[in-house]
């Protein structure tokens, strides 16, 4: 609030300068250590940065140190691959909440070191959670783009140990870096919420910080920054940001369009410049600091550290030569917040946005020819009937294999993968159909964007709702709300109207659902039956919509209205 706030620089480019060799990465304890691979090869340990805190922890401790005396007011700990899946690579998991604990125990050691010095300065520990080795948006084979080497699951788990040591070892915020894929970053989000409601220990802040590959401004899995930031809004993060791969001057447009969108605080630790030819980085400390102090000049700096390539010299002239410049300024929260929804691009939806059209053709309830080809597992047929609607401008994409015939959570996990790899059929939000709660469920495992989940009631009871509709809140969704409660289906004015104030009401109150991620369903249903109970049923949807909108601000409507002739269906002639 009161001035900018500098992270460190690279902790892998600092340990690199000490070119260190085998032995002193396996250090007294892993001297005799003597894995094989998997084709049969001893496992080097070299490269290993992770495992110095436990072979080399003096020298960990000391960088740390060196940061906090350039300038840093918060420092990483240096577990960036402390996950047992990137530690599994060295045959090294069984050591990771050791790992974990260590590095945040050594951090905070060269903390206290330092603020006892000059306490009225304190500094803090971010606990470093990387991206992983592995993807899940994107397939490691060319033969068949629904395979990934890893699943949510694994992901899930693999981060909640890793939370757990860094936790353990007393780290005071979490720091989801260099994010390549925004389905890998939703992974960690969700084990910190899985951690700590586990644990009912106090959340810690997170700081979550993507990267860009290059000057597309997207990231590796193909989501533009906009996209990127709307995905892990619900993490409600300390501070989103961007950092590596670029250098200071390269990002800035990038890092100006999240800023535009972020009504909370701001980081930015870039590279030293583009690599060289040799792999190397030449922005000195002085070209360095200019760059960034160009960000700090046009008010868009809260936080700033340094990646790869950079050093306590450039954090020293980044401090230096920011002193005094005040941060950003956060933005006005605005009263009326509208739904925003992505793909591998953004999707606002502002009052003037107008109608949505939610393409429903690759529902196996709405197109006997996608039925067909996906009960014959014709699944590159079926991606072609998906593409017919996004070039028919469809805005949203619904997907529902509920069958007697197949499978639907495999189904479903199946053709979302393929999905996410089909760039025209990704760039649009998914909307994730389905009457079990499981499949659903297997769908937002799959999906990088933020989807629409549709749907869920009261129908099932409270508890049950609540607890779908947190799942939804993890999974960085919006969700359609069906008027239907343990009664039944609302079919009156009066149903519809007083069903959905109270999901409304159960959702804001229990949970803080936000409420522009609500979608509510009335129900449009069937006129012209003949019966003359069924005769208003078309007004009672109209003006149930107008009651719930004037009483429950920020809310979305979503209606199927060929329902209203449903029963001219066979009347052909």
């Amino acid at each position: 609030k009161e001035r900018i706030c500098f992270l460190d620089g690279g902790m892998g480019t600092r340990i690199q300068a000490e070119k260190l060799e085998e032995a002193d990465y396996r250090g007294e304890r892993f001297k005799d250590f003597n894995m094989i691979d998997a084709n049969g090869v001893p496992v080097s340990l070299k490269g290993n940065n992770d495992l110095l805190v436990l072979s080399k922890p003096e020298m960990l401790k000391d960088i740390h140190k060196e940061y906090f005396a350039a300038g840093s007011d918060i420092c990483e700990t240096n577990t960036f691959n402390g996950t047992t899946i990137s530690q599994g690579e060295y045959k090294m998991q069984d050591a990771v909440y050791e790992i974990n604990k260590k590095g945040a125990e050594l951090a905070k050691q060269a903390a206290a070191e330092v603020t006892k010095d000059e306490p009225h300065k304190p500094r803090f520990v971010a606990g470093a959670v990387g991206p992983t080795s592995r993807t899940l948006s994107v397939s490691p084979s060319v033969e068949d783009p629904s395979f990934r080497n890893v699943t949510w699951d694994e992901l899930v788990e693999s981060y909640v140990q890793q939370i757990g040591g860094l936790v353990d070892g007393g780290v005071d915020l979490l720091m989801i870096e260099t994010i390549f894929d925004t389905q890998n970053a939703k992974a960690a989000i969700f084990a910190v919420d899985e951690y700590f409601e586990k644990t009912k220990k106090e959340r810690l802040p997170v700081m979550i910080s993507a990267t860009i590959v290059d000057n597309s401004g997207r990231t590796l899995s193909g989501q533009t920054i906009e996209a990127f930031f709307i995905s892990i809004k619900h993490a409600k993060a300390f501070t989103v940001g961007i950092n590596c791969a670029l250098g200071a001057a390269q990002m800035k447009k990038f890092y100006k369009m999240l800023v535009d969108m972020n009504l909370g605080w701001c980081h930015v630790y870039p590279n030293a410049g583009l690599p060289n030819a040799m792999g190397g980085y030449d922005e000195d400390p002085e070209i360095f600091s200019t760059n960034v102090l160009d960000y700090a000049k046009d008010g868009l700096l809260n936080f700033v550290g340094g990646c790869c390539g950079t050093f306590p010299s450039h954090i020293k002239a980044v401090a230096d030569k920011c002193k005094g410049v005040k941060p950003r300024k956060l933005p006005e929260v605005p009263k009326y917040p509208c739904m925003q929804l992505s793909g591998l691009e953004p999707c606002i939806l502002t009052p003037e946005s107008g109608f949505q059209l939610i393409g429903e053709r690759c529902n196996l309830m709405g197109s006997a020819k996608f039925k067909k080809l996906v009960d014959a597992y014709k699944w590159d047929e079926a991606m072609e009937v998906c593409l017919a609607q996004c070039e028919k401008k469809a805005d949203v994409l619904d997907f529902n294999f509920d069958s007697d015939l197949i499978d639907g959570k495999s189904a479903m996990g199946k053709f979302m993968r393929l999905c996410v790899t089909e760039p025209n059929v990704a760039k649009l939000p998914f909307m994730i159909d389905s009457s079990k709660w499981p499949v659903i469920e297997e769908g937002l495992k799959c999906v990088q964007g933020k989807s629409i989940v549709n749907s869920i009631s009261l129908k099932v009871g409270e508890e049950e709702f609540l607890r779908q509709a947190r799942l939804v809140q993890r999974f960085g969704a919006a969700v359609v709300i069906m008027a239907f409660d343990e009664q039944g289906q609302a079919a009156t004015y009066e149903d519809k109207v007083r069903i959905c104030q109270r999901s409304y009401r159960l959702l804001r109150s229990k949970l803080d659902f936000n409420p522009e991620d609500i979608i509510f369903d009335c129900n449009v249903l069937t006129i012209a039956t003949g019966l003359p109970e069924h005769n208003s049923y078309g007004i009672d949807f109209i003006n149930a919509v107008a009651e719930i909108k004037r009483t429950c601000p920020c809310v979305s409507f979503s209606g199927g209205l060929s329902n209203l002739s449903f029963s001219f269906r066979g009347l052909n002639s």
